[in-house]
């Protein structure tokens, strides 16, 4: 058998090994074979690679605003021209359909189109003579070495609603990607080098929780952006909060979509099997709860079903696919030991996809579609982040009760509502505790132009990604007070307290 390919680190324009000699095995999920394995950093490797980006800092931070906006708009087509590469390298390391990996670089891609307006978002302000001869003015200016710190699910599109903005604004990046699924990462380095970054603003390190914790404790970072787990959220955010950094930090989730008595169930139970489905179901915005409300719920129930079992579970690669498999084998055994304890714990198994196996990939990673109907909240199935393709039922009342369970749950990233009425929908709406609503829609992710982050234990800090909220995360306002008085003109000056008059 020959050696797997190393995955090296990208530092100041070149992949390198830095001093690092552990590595980690990254595999297919579809055959469960190694495909090749990564570089692991040791704390001097992190620092060689900050060192890097702050050296550039110096000179990106002063290139203007259209230059910057030009490289920009080089890279977005460079990333165009190369989607299908980087969703192969997706697919075969995350397992996801060529297709949803596609969508996946297309949003990614989004961001990079509102980032190359620049000029625009770094605009200041102007006040003309707030006092006599006075004028006051602001702006924004970069903060200096920017992290991210990305999961498994989307090697590209999250690092993708990071580090364009955070370029955009004058900052230089390092990208510290999942060691599950690291080769996307190194791919977009190179579409940087060939969009004419320079060498050292846009740079990978891999590793564990040696080379994250070195990147929270480095004094020349300045901002940390994180997705991930809650627990590890609430931990960077504290962290790197202490060390007096910037952080944004994204956690779980447990996304519900509600449906309502008045809803098309056919419509409804489409959009649930491909939200909770999807991607596996390893999306930080699939629907992993459904809230069935009222008399028509079993109806709802059936037709979410029969779609599951339709599913067409394969490699990621095989055009036949509309489901891959999960990324790691302790993902699959976690998933599965999720839905065993909702069975014991009284819920119905309305589709079982625990025995699952694709013929030609015995060995792969793989979980069908499953559905569990009767759940309860205190089932350990529905308080979980299950993040695989298990889609449990609750059962409510009314339209209350249903926003009541939404409420009542720790996360508060996404939610749906499907119904046929406006007033139900503005109910909704306003009464749900979380940060992103879907009506009608089960997947609401935010376009570019608008910010994306949750509510409550989902989010840990105080802006949310890309968007608006991106822009002003990676800068600092500065406001001028000027005045430019003549030669012979009396001061004016005064101990008291200055005002406009």
């Amino acid at each position: 058998m020959s050696t797997p390919q190393t995955v090296q680190h990208w530092v100041a324009g070149a992949r390198t090994a830095l001093g690092s000699t552990r590595t980690s095995p990254v595999f297919d999920p579809a055959t469960g074979r190694t495909a090749r394995q990564v570089l692991l950093a040791e704390a001097a490797d992190v620092e060689a690679v900050v060192a890097a980006a702050h050296d550039a800092f110096a000179g990106w931070s002063q290139t203007s605003v259209t230059a910057r906006s030009k490289i920009l708009f080089a890279f977005r087509e460079l990333v165009a021209r190369d989607a299908q590469r980087l969703a192969e390298a997706i697919t075969d390391e995350h397992g996801k359909v060529l297709s949803d990996a596609l969508g996946e670089v297309q949003r990614g891609l989004e961001v990079v189109e509102f980032a190359c307006g620049v000029p625009h978002l770094l605009k200041g302000s102007y006040s003309d003579q707030v006092s006599q001869g006075v004028d006051s003015y602001s702006f924004r200016e970069p903060l200096g070495v920017c992290v991210g710190i990305t999961p498994f699910n989307f090697p590209a599109m999250v690092p993708m609603w990071m580090f364009p903005v955070a370029i955009a604004c004058g900052n230089t990046f390092v990208l510290k990607p999942s060691e599950r699924d690291p080769s996307a990462s190194l791919l977009l380095a190179e579409l940087w080098q060939e969009a004419g970054l320079p060498d050292g603003v846009f740079n990978v390190v891999h590793g564990d929780r040696v080379a994250v914790d070195a990147l929270l404790d480095s004094p020349w970072v300045a901002a940390v952006s994180f997705v991930g787990s809650t627990p590890i959220a609430r931990s960077i955010h504290e962290r790197a909060s202490a060390a007096g950094k910037r952080v944004q930090a994204l956690g779980g989730a447990k996304n519900h979509a509600v449906v309502l008595p008045d809803a098309d169930v056919d419509f409804a139970a489409d959009h649930l099997a491909a939200a909770a489905f999807g991607s596996a179901g390893e999306r930080c915005m699939a629907v992993s709860a459904a809230v069935a409300v009222g008399a028509g719920a079993d109806r709802v129930v059936e037709a979410v079903a029969q779609r599951a079992r339709a599913v067409r579970v394969g490699p990621g690669r095989d055009e036949a696919s509309e489901m891959g498999p999960v990324v790691t084998a302790a993902a699959r055994e976690r998933i599965v030991g999720l839905v065993d304890s909702g069975e014991r714990a009284g819920a119905r198994v309305a589709v079982d996809g625990r025995g699952l196996v694709v013929p030609g990939h015995e060995d792969g990673f793989f979980v069908g579609p499953t559905v569990l109907d009767a759940v309860t909240t205190d089932m350990e199935v529905y308080r979980e982040e299950v993040f695989g393709p298990v889609l449990s039922v609750v059962r409510a009342d009314d339209v209350d009760e249903a926003i009541a369970v939404v409420n009542a749950n720790p996360y508060g990233n996404g939610t749906a509502v499907f119904t046929s009425s406006g007033a139900a929908a503005r109910r909704f709406q306003r009464g749900v505790h979380v940060g992103m609503i879907g009506i009608n829609v089960p997947v609401p992710v935010p376009m570019a132009f608008y910010s994306f982050g949750g509510w409550k234990d989902s989010l840990f800090g105080d802006t949310h990604v890309h968007g608006p909220e991106g822009v002003a995360f990676y800068s600092r306002a500065k406001v001028v007070t000027s005045r430019w008085p003549e030669t012979r003109q009396a001061s004016g000056a005064s101990l008291q307290f200055p005002t406009s008059s």
